[in-house]
């Protein structure tokens, strides 16, 4: 099930973030962070234990993002992931946020769930603030995705 996160589930979610970081699938995200932010994350749980997590952080008057989204690896393709996209997008709707935009690995994912390819120079702030702070800047090989809302 989808839920908000609990402080509870901080340890979880830095375990999963972490996991996928260190094979260079995201960012990497210090559990001080993930207890800062606690309130833009949901996560998925099944019997007590949580397998997959998102944030939708407010980046702009109008904009979100989608960060951290990681589904463990023994429970992928059962549509976590999408679920969890879904709650955030969700959210974001209810918050009046104007769009939503994802920086990813996973192009194909995000466009079956309505998003479209966009250059990553349209989103000065995320860069700037964030980015700069990643081993890959400036050679960032990821792509840049986002849905309109309205």
């Amino acid at each position: 099930m989808v839920r908000k996160a609990v402080l509870n589930d901080a340890e979880s979610i830095y375990s999963l973030i972490e996991y996928f970081a260190k094979k260079g699938g995201m960012l990497h995200r210090p559990l001080a962070d993930i207890y800062d932010s606690l309130r833009d994350f949901f996560v998925y749980e099944e019997d007590g234990r949580v397998t997959g997590t998102c944030a939708l952080h407010i980046s702009g008057p109008d904009m979100g993002e989608i960060r951290s989204l990681a589904v463990s690896e023994d429970r992928r393709g059962r549509g976590i992931g999408r679920k969890l996209v879904t709650a955030c997008l969700d959210e974001a709707r209810s918050i009046g946020l104007k769009s939503v935009f994802a920086l990813t690995y996973q192009v194909g994912f995000f466009h079956r769930l309505g998003f479209r390819g966009i250059k990553k120079e349209v989103l000065p702030s995320k860069i700037w603030s964030d980015c700069v702070k990643c081993v890959k800047f400036p050679n960032c090989d990821e792509n840049a995705v986002i849905v309109d809302l309205q």
